[in-house]
């Protein structure tokens, strides 16, 4: 099961700094092959296929709990995404062109499939497939290939880092930077529990480290990344047994937290009248209202 808040996991810079190719760019981040998405639904079905999960609690914690946070990191990109479309256009009269700013931006499908707002696609526009997901069933198998998933992730975030400056994507870029090196260090210390092989020898992968990004290093300066989360109040506790020790690249101690961290609210979505979003007017709003108060027999 899962619980929703209302919240995210990073306060986002509030920073009208429109960047619709930005946007296209950080999209490979949520519905590219190495995206979030691919890590959630990947972890996902692997934790829905687990076999054997009481002799191998800890591995199938481990999922689990990285399960949870990718959702996290799936709502995470996607608002990072709506920051760098936000004022892209401005409202005009049809015969005004409202959105003839965006015609030439490299993923027009934010503002026709859409309204300004993230996408299940890639920074093509190519919907995320099913195909992405590696579910073989045997254990050090799905381990190494989630090992690989993330190394891939973290490549393609450095390299969005590098595209843009906009300060929303680089703060979210540089925690996911972060997160997903917990992520690595997690599944190669269960590859070594299950094989004996010391995986972590290889990481970081890419070698540049998060120092080079100030947007991760601080959050690294603050312990984020000898963290992991149970994302639940009871359950899942069995990842000590895996996340302990010391962290490969600065020997900082690893801390298993049961819960999950501190959120921020959501930011809040102005309308975006040139796409007909959210659609309803100040005199629609006020008959809503009227409905409302007659359906909870609320006297004005």
């Amino acid at each position: 099961m899962f619980k929703r808040l209302d919240e995210i996991l990073i306060e986002i810079p509030n920073v009208e700094k429109p960047d619709p190719n930005a946007a296209a760019a950080i999209q490979e981040l949520l519905g590219g092959k190495f995206g979030e998405m691919s890590t959630l639904n990947n972890y996902l079905y692997q934790s829905f296929n687990f076999r054997s999960k009481e002799k191998l609690k800890p591995f199938y914690d481990l999922v689990m709990s990285i399960t949870a946070e990718e959702l996290g990191h799936v709502e995470l990109v996607s608002h990072g995404i709506n920051h760098c479309l936000r004022g892209s256009t401005q409202y005009k009269e049809p015969d005004q062109t409202p959105l003839g700013s965006v015609k030439d931006a490299r993923l027009s499908y934010h503002f026709l499939a859409g309204a300004q707002g993230a996408m299940p696609f890639d920074s093509m526009g190519n919907p995320w497939t099913g195909a992405n997901v590696f579910n073989s069933g045997n254990l050090v198998e799905d381990l190494l290939h989630n090992f690989f998933l993330e190394c891939g992730a973290r490549t393609h975030k450095m390299k969005v880092y590098e595209m843009t400056d906009h300060p929303a994507a680089r703060e979210v870029v540089g925690f996911l930077l972060v997160r997903g090196g917990v992520h690595v260090v997690a599944y190669a210390k269960a590859i070594e529990i299950a094989t004996g092989v010391n995986v972590t020898k290889l990481i970081p992968i890419p070698s540049l480290d998060n120092k080079a990004f100030n947007e991760a290093h601080k959050y690294e300066e603050k312990g984020v990344h000898t963290k992991l989360y149970t994302y639940s109040d009871n359950d899942f506790n069995a990842i000590d047994q895996i996340w302990k020790g010391t962290h490969p690249e600065d020997g900082q101690p690893l801390e298993v937290i049961q819960g999950i961290p501190q959120g921020f609210p959501i930011p809040e979505a102005p309308a975006v009248e040139e796409e007909f979003a959210p659609g309803i007017s100040h005199e629609d709003f006020k008959e809503i209202a009227r409905r409302l108060k007659m359906a909870g027999n609320i006297a004005d």
